[in-house]
C-alpha cells in the first residue's frame, strides 16, 4: 500500500490499542510515517533502533535495592502516555533482547516498568530477503500474530517528495520519474510465515474495525484484515461485505444452492474458498454425515459447475482429487466422493483433464 494508506491505518491501529508492523525496503518512508503520526497527534516520538542497541540500552541496567536486584528505568522510557515508541529494524534485534521486545509488545512493560497509559507502539522492518538480516523471531507465528502487518510500496509521487526532503540528487529524482520501474525491485515482501486467523487475530481486528466508519472499512478493510488474518481469510471476510450472506458450506453440500449466486463472481469465489477450507477441517462426525448423504453431496457439488467460475470449480475438484490420493486419514471419503462425482458430465470432463 502507499505511504498515505499506511499512515492512516497505522494511526487507526494504534488508536485501537494494537501494534502495526510496517514492512518495506529502505527509503520507502517507514520512519517518516511514525514521524508524521507523531506530529499529527502531538505525541513525542521515541525511536529505538534495535539493531544498534545492547540489552542494557533497552531494558535498563541492573541495580541493587533492599538486597534485591532491580532494573533501572532506561533513559528512553516515556514520562507520560503522550508518546509513540517506534521499534525500528525489529527483525535485526539481537537475540538477547528479543524477550524484552515480546514483553513490551504484549504486556506494555519491561520488568517492573509499566508503560504510561495511552502509550502507542509501532514497529518497522525490512523485508526478510537475502539483502537484509533476519531474526528467527520474525518467522515465529506466536510473535508475528501480535502485529498488524502493513507492507509499504510508495507511489512515485510519494518517493519523489521523500527524496526531495532527504536531499537526493536531482538527476536521480529525474531518472526515477522517467524510469519508475527502477525505483525498487518488485519482489514479494513475504515474512516467510503464513498469517492465519485465530481467536486472537479476530479480536484484534474487531478492536480496529470498531473505531472505523463504513467508508473507511470499505476502503481499507481488506488491507487491514490481510495484515492480521492472512490473504485468504481476509478475502472471504471482506468480500462477504461483513454482513452479506455467503451460504454455509455444509448447507451447500446437503441442500444445494440457488443459481442467483452465478451473477456475483466475488461471492462465488468466496464460497469456493470456504468449501475448500471446510473440506480441510473435516472431523469424524461431519464425515459420517456427508457419507450418509454422499449421492446428494456429489449432486450439489456438480451443480456448482453452473454457478462458480470455471477456474474456481476446477480448483475445488482438483482439491478433492488431491485429498483422495494423499493417503491421509480422510482419503477414503474423498475417493468415494470422486466416484459419485464421476457420474456427472460437467465433473467427469474435469476429472479427465486432471
Amino acid at each position: 500500500m502507499t505511504v498515505d494508506e499506511a499512515r492512516f491505518l497505522s494511526k487507526k491501529i494504534m488508536e485501537a490499542g494494537e501494534v502495526p508492523l510496517l514492512v518495506g525496503h529502505f527509503g520507502v518512508g517507514k520512519t517518516d510515517v511514525a514521524r508524521q503520526i507523531a506530529k499529527e497527534t502531538n505525541r513525542k516520538l521515541v525511536i529505538l533502533i534495535l539493531s544498534q542497541m545492547e540489552p542494557g540500552d533497552l531494558i535498563g541496567l541492573p541495580s541493587k535495592q533492599n538486597e534485591q536486584t532491580v532494573f533501572l528505568r532506561p533513559d528512553w522510557w516515556p514520562e507520560d502516555g503522550n508518546a509513540i515508541i517506534l521499534l525500528d529494524e525489529i527483525n535485526r534485534a539481537h537475540r538477547s533482547i528479543r524477550n524484552a521486545i515480546m514483553q513490551l509488545v504484549i504486556d506494555k512493560r519491561i520488568h517492573n516498568h509499566v508503560l504510561p497509559e495511552g502509550t502507542w507502539i509501532m514497529a518497522t522492518m525490512n523485508p526478510p530477503d537475502d539483502e537484509y538480516d533476519q531474526a528467527d523471531l520474525i518467522t515465529d507465528p506466536a510473535f508475528i500474530s501480535r502485529f498488524f502487518i502493513i507492507e509499504i510500496s510508495p507511489s512515485i509521487e510519494e518517493w519523489k517528495l521523500w527524496a526531495q526532503q532527504n536531499n537526493v540528487d536531482e538527476t536521480i529524482i529525474q531518472f526515477i520519474e522517467k524510469f519508475p520501474e527502477f525505483l525498487y525491485t518488485h519482489s514479494p515482501m513475504s515474512l516467510r510465515v503464513e498469517l492465519r486467523p485465530s481467536p486472537r487475530s479476530w479480536y484484534k481486528l474487531s478492536n480496529v474495525l470498531k473505531i472505523m466508519d463504513e467508508n473507511e472499512k470499505k476502503k481499507y478493510g481488506y488491507s487491514l484484515a490481510c495484515g492480521i488474518l492472512g490473504p485468504e481469510a481476509a478475502k472471504v471476510f471482506v468480500e462477504s461485505g461483513y454482513n452479506e450472506s455467503i451460504p454455509m458450506p455444509q448447507l451447500v453440500l446437503l441442500q444445494g444452492i440457488e443459481k442467483t449466486l452465478k451473477d456475483d463472481t466475488d461471492r462465488a469465489n468466496s464460497l469456493t474458498l470456504r468449501l475448500i477450507d471446510y473440506f480441510s477441517k473435516l472431523d469424524d462426525q461431519t464425515i459420517e454425515l456427508l457419507q450418509a448423504n454422499i449421492s446428494r453431496v456429489a449432486k450439489n457439488i456438480s451443480d456448482l459447475a453452473f454457478i462458480l467460475p470455471r477456474d474456481s470449480f476446477y480448483a475445488l475438484i482438483r482439491y478433492i482429487t488431491d485429498r483422495a490420493s494423499n493417503g491421509e486419514k480422510n482419503s477414503q471419503f474423498f475417493d468415494k466422493l470422486i466416484e459419485n462425482l464421476a457420474a456427472f458430465d460437467q465433473v467427469r470432463s474435469i476429472l479427465d483433464e486432471i
